[in-house]
């Protein structure tokens, strides 16, 4: 296959989907399975936008084994690898540097942001000619995406995870490692029942 970024590789981090496990901040105004299917839901949506157009070769780094057989039913059939770490942010790491042994760049997102598309993806690798990290800015003060193309644990460590404080923490990190980098447009993750109203105006896949 010909890739129009060859250099890159997209890794898209996904939590197993296992019921009472996934989504749990949607309750309870969804229910468990209600919260589960949406959790599949983003995730095959992530899936498919990161083959809709032959951009780079993609992963699919996973946090548990997966019984259900989800993952390998998705379409392209992901090359699926498991993360490792004690927290989110050495999960991170971990997943990029080991990219970046084969890659010169590596783009880092999760599954939980459905605005996320080819043109987004595009914009990243394009960035990543000039600086040394692209971060995409999500609503609640964390990040949807991290692009590296130097594997700089400091960059993660400390951080205060699933808070408003991830993106202004990783900046004065950046800041302070004097690494280089640009933020794209702001997006919104759905995490919380109040994030429910930005998937209605999601153009279909």
């Amino acid at each position: 296959m010909s890739y129009e970024f060859p250099e890159a590789l997209l890794i898209q981090f996904a939590k197993a989907p296992l019921l009472g496990r996934v989504k749990t901040r949607m309750q309870p105004v969804l229910s468990e399975l209600q919260s589960l299917q949406l959790h599949r839901d983003l995730v095959r949506r992530t899936h498919a936008t990161l083959h809709q157009e032959d951009l780079c070769q993609s992963q699919l780094w996973v946090s548990d084994v997966d019984s259900t057989g989800f993952f390998q039913s998705l379409l392209p059939p992901p090359d699926i690898q498991y993360q490792r770490g004690i927290d989110l942010g050495e999960r991170m790491h971990l997943a990029i540097a080991t990219g970046l042994q084969q890659w010169q760049s590596v783009i880092l997102i999760g599954s939980d942001c459905p605005a996320i598309n080819t043109r987004y993806l595009r914009r990243t690798l394009q960035a990543l000619g000039s600086v040394d990290v692209v971060l995409g800015p999500a609503a609640d003060g964390g990040y949807v995406l991290i692009a590296m193309k130097v594997a700089e644990q400091r960059v993660f460590a400390g951080v205060a995870w699933s808070t408003c404080r991830v993106l202004a923490q990783t900046r004065a990190r950046l800041a302070s490692l004097q690494l280089s980098y640009v933020e794209l447009p702001v997006l919104h993750d759905i995490d919380r029942p109040e994030d429910l109203v930005h998937l209605e105006s999601l153009a279909p896949l």
